[in-house]
């Protein structure tokens, strides 16, 4: 399932979605369609080390959560971090479990080079404010991690960024509600889509998921 067991909330990981193609978001969100391609298998193993419940590990003063569990209730929506990171900080919070008080750090994994898209920046930047919302903590700072280039690119959270990731989610959100698939707009991006066979862009371009369905029933 795309969603957990409280299907009010929607997925973390669908902003990505949604910021390639909000067709391609509501075939997999709404509808609960998916297909795999080369590129989501590559995310899978990229994710596995990153993927283990819920792991700590502590090396000196830092203090690296993998696999955490994130939620807003604000923003009714919940999904994994890779990597968080608690560095120690007299002006942090305390953390269940750990001694001192940390500042939280959200660490994303990609599986190319940095190329800092609004998709990223915003999925980065909405793992941010649910950690805010369940730390009661300010989040200045997360990262991306590039898996080809085995390096990391520092991401600050302005606050015009983390409103565009609320506003973002709100979009997602009234799409869900209406439970409206849009209609697509072809374009190059679509020959890289897992979901083209199930989306069919260049029949919906001429005619209607419903008349494709009849003229099929006919044949």
């Amino acid at each position: 399932m795309v969603f957990n067991a409280d299907d009010d909330y929607l997925m973390l990981s669908g902003i990505q979605h949604f910021q390639f193609c909000k067709r391609q978001w509501a075939l997999i969100h709404i509808e609960q369609q998916w297909e795999e391609n080369v590129k989501t298998i590559e995310g899978q193993y990229l994710h596995r080390k990153a993927d283990q419940p819920f792991v700590r590990e502590k090396r000196g003063n830092k203090l690296i959560v993998r696999a955490m569990p994130v939620k807003s209730d604000e923003m009714k929506i919940t999904g994994v971090c890779d990597v968080v990171e608690f560095i120690k900080d007299e002006n942090g919070v305390e953390i269940s479990g750990a001694e001192g008080k940390y500042i939280a750090i959200p660490v994303e994994y990609k599986r190319g080079k940095p190329k800092l898209d609004d998709a990223d920046l915003l999925q980065l930047t909405a793992q941010a404010l649910c950690l805010e919302e369940m730390l009661l903590c300010k989040i200045n700072t997360g990262y991306m991690f590039y898996n080809e280039i085995k390096h990391r690119v520092e991401v600050p959270f302005t606050e015009e960024i983390k409103q565009r990731a609320k506003l973002t989610v709100s979009e997602m959100r009234d799409y869900y509600q209406r439970k409206h698939t849009p209609k697509v707009k072809a374009g190059p991006f679509c020959k890289s889509c897992s979901l083209q066979s199930i989306c069919l862009p260049e029949l919906m371009n001429k005619r209607s998921v419903k008349s494709y369905i009849e003229g099929k029933i006919r044949e």
